[in-house]
């Protein structure tokens, strides 16, 4: 697995291993932590490896003996990260392909790509309280003859990773899948991400609170044990270049969102400020599920309470109260 050390991956790592799996993780350890894979660590092999800069001859040994590969490596973070990083997340582009070239020529059997919502179109997404649920047809790379858009250049990095994992099964015989995931939270997430971003302020217990946005937009949030239950299934049974939405088709205003992890936590701020400057993405968005459901028998199962609940014990066994907020944690990788 590469990027096995971030958060949807370490999560998965620790699926694949109580499955009774053989895990490789191939990690640079940029965003990713060894704190992540604790309880993985003993269980695993793990390769510290730069997948944009390593050339294949030092790629080889470590994609080599291994069937699946789950992609998860990639220079991300929240919105604000992407929002200033337009050149960093476009690595994505190298990144991916000497992933592809390491796996057609170690052998692999099929890669399972982490593709992103970011891949659809800004204009489906562009109104608050909007009833669309994107459908995987709304960004078909079956169809290289219809025009495509997708969300800013992190948002175009992983349709043009889905495209060259396309390539590669039409021009070598490479099996796999793209999953796109959709505003994922839990347990091991880094405050440059909507909800660890929302339960950092409130834990530090910031007044007056500030929001980006109106607070109006809304989002699909996507459990992390979701996301991980379906991407396994993908690897048993997608091998096609086929695109799945990973999400749970229902929307949430931010500012809900917000309220809930106030009433979770105990405590209100005084005074929410929504702070209209900052980098929000677009207005609505949730995905229609009705493939991943059809094709992998697959369900979210984790409530947004149950997840927010979860997220929240987590992060206040593993984080310390020092009353005031690090901006540089919200737009920053780590």
């Amino acid at each position: 697995m590469t990027g096995g050390a971030s958060f949807i991956g370490s999560h998965l790592v620790d699926e694949l291993v109580r499955l009774g799996a053989d895990v490789t993780v191939v990690d640079n350890l940029s965003s990713g932590k060894l704190e992540n894979l604790r309880f993985s660590r003993d269980k695993i092999r793990l390769i510290q490896l730069d997948l944009e800069y390593s050339n294949l001859r030092k790629l080889l040994p470590a994609f080599r003996g291994n069937s699946v590969v789950f992609h998860l490596a990639a220079t991300h973070g929240g919105r604000g990260y992407i929002d200033r990083h337009p050149a960093d997340v476009c690595s994505n582009f190298s990144i991916d392909h000497h992933v592809l070239e390491a796996s057609c020529n170690a052998g692999v059997e099929k890669v399972v790509f982490a593709s992103s919502a970011c891949v659809y179109p800004p204009r489906l997404q562009a109104q608050t309280g909007s009833d669309c649920l994107l459908r995987e047809e709304d960004s078909d790379l079956a169809d290289l003859e219809h025009q495509f858009s997708a969300d800013l250049e992190y948002g175009w990095a992983k349709l043009m990773g889905e495209m060259q994992l396309r390539a590669f099964i039409k021009q070598y015989g490479l099996r796999g899948c793209s999953l796109r995931f959709v505003t994922a939270y839990g347990p091991r997430e880094n405050e440059s991400h909507a909800v660890a971003a929302l339960i950092y302020k409130a834990f530090q217990r910031a007044n007056p609170y500030v929001i980006w946005g109106t607070g109006d937009q809304d989002r699909d949030f996507t459990y992390v044990s979701d996301i991980v239950k379906g991407s396994v299934a993908a690897a048993e049974r997608i091998e096609d270049g086929t695109a799945l939405n990973l999400g749970t088709g229902k929307r949430y205003r931010l500012i809900e969102v917000a309220n809930r992890i106030f009433q979770l936590l105990n405590w209100r701020p005084k005074n929410v400020i929504f702070d209209t400057t900052m980098p929000t993405g677009v207005a609505s968005r949730a995905l229609d599920i009705h493939r991943a459901r059809r094709l992998l028998n697959w369900e979210p199962e984790t409530s947004l309470d149950d997840g927010l609940a979860r997220t929240i014990q987590w992060y206040a066994e593993t984080h310390s109260y020092e009353g005031r907020v690090n901006n540089l944690l919200l737009t920053e990788r780590s």
